[in-house]
């Protein structure tokens, strides 16, 4: 991870700025980011738009990141256009402006999408003021919610991740705001002054919608309140939407890994939640969902994220935690969880913990890294294949 803008500005002026050429909504948030985004797209498509998805991470590798309404981009088109990329990259490195991981998928994201979309729905990676997607002049700035994560790069305090979320708000482009605290909402209260950006905020200047959604939590109800808010915004700025026929798409929106029931017997649901609010979002909707349920918890997560905290939680509201890990270089160590809190087991290989854990008269839930519900969603869907 490398900090900073240099570098993909640099990237996509070699490529004549392709984000210059797409109308973009640009959306930031510590949760709610991919909910809130598959809702708008939802509507959009409901009525008739050809719609460009930018979101991460992705579920199903580099094409997973793109997608042209509900088609990510093939691998045969991803090798087309990183071949165009090739050139620009190679002459950054012999600069020593070595573009990233993140920096290049961006890059070729915003050349696929000057050339296909009507909207494109642009997720920031992290924070926003210096996230690489922050090159954009978007039609509509969305910041969903702000909440401690990333603390090491964002700050320890909501006022100073909202100072980054509030960055992507851009001279005179309306933004909306979602459920957030009146420290963090006086931050982007004052970065909206200064850039004489108009704002919407949830439950001051629009209300909660009351929805029967298929996407599950009450969480979500914030999430597609921000949704039909951009909608009206649209519509009210000329883009032809029957907003009904828009809502009727968005109620029957789904997302992986997002309260998702991905097996019946036993009831197995992925959650990714992954910071302290998503946990509690969790918690709660899980409670709400399955009251009288005898409720299992498998749980994998980053070790730089506020893991004590989030032990905690589970471990307070649930009878049977279990910790496990995945294959990724940010993947907690469970030898330094050995003694430190009080679940039912702690394993490192998920795949022995679900063979040997799984009983179906209980409902299971995996939850943590949306790295690792990525992983472990693989490898249920393979399991059911083989069956």
């Amino acid at each position: 991870m490398k900090p900073g803008l240099e570098r993909i500005t640099g990237l996509l002026k070699r490529l004549d700025n392709p984000e210059k050429h797409f109308k973009a909504i640009h959306i930031a948030g510590t949760n709610g980011k991919g909910s809130t985004l598959h809702f708008i797209k939802a509507a959009l498509m409901a009525n008739g738009y050809e719609v460009g998805v930018f979101t991460s991470p992705s579920f199903t590798g580099l094409g997973g990141h793109i997608f042209l309404n509900d088609q990510q981009l093939s691998e045969q088109a991803l090798l087309e256009w990183m071949n165009r990329l090739f050139p620009h990259i190679r002459e950054m490195d012999k600069a020593d402006l070595a573009p990233t991981e993140f920096e290049i998928l961006t890059a070729l994201a915003f050349s696929f999408f000057a050339e296909n979309g009507e909207i494109v729905l642009i997720e920031t990676g992290m924070g926003g003021r210096f996230d690489t997607t922050n090159v954009l002049q978007p039609i509509l700035s969305i910041i969903t919610s702000i909440a401690l994560d990333h603390t090491d790069y964002l700050g320890g305090s909501e006022e100073e991740i909202a100072w980054h979320k509030a960055g992507i708000i851009k001279k005179a482009i309306p933004v909306i705001i979602g459920n957030v605290s009146e420290e963090a909402f006086a931050v982007i209260k004052e970065e909206a002054r200064q850039k004489h950006a108009p704002y919407y905020r949830l439950g001051i200047d629009f209300n909660r919608s009351q929805l029967n959604l298929q996407m599950k939590g009450e969480h979500q109800l914030d999430n597609v309140s921000l949704a039909i808010q951009a909608v009206l915004i649209l519509k009210g700025n000329g883009f032809e939407m029957d907003v009904e026929k828009g809502i009727h798409q968005m109620e029957k929106t789904t997302l992986p890994g997002r309260f998702e029931q991905i097996q019946s017997n036993p009831v197995i649901i992925l959650d990714a939640a992954h910071n302290p609010d998503g946990i509690k979002a969790f918690v709660q909707t899980a409670n709400a969902l399955f009251p009288d349920a005898d409720k299992h918890v498998i749980v994998a997560m980053f070790r730089d994220k506020a893991t004590e905290e989030m032990l905690h939680l589970l471990t307070e509201q649930f009878d049977h935690v279990t910790l496990t890990s995945f294959d990724h270089p940010r993947a907690w160590n469970l030898d330094e969880l050995q003694g430190s809190t009080s679940v039912d087991q702690i394993e490192s290989d998920y795949q022995a913990v679900l063979k040997r854990t799984l009983q179906s008269d209980s409902v299971y839930f995996i939850t943590g890294s949306l790295h690792f519900i990525t992983e472990i969603r693989h490898y249920l869907l393979n399991q059911r294949k083989k069956l």
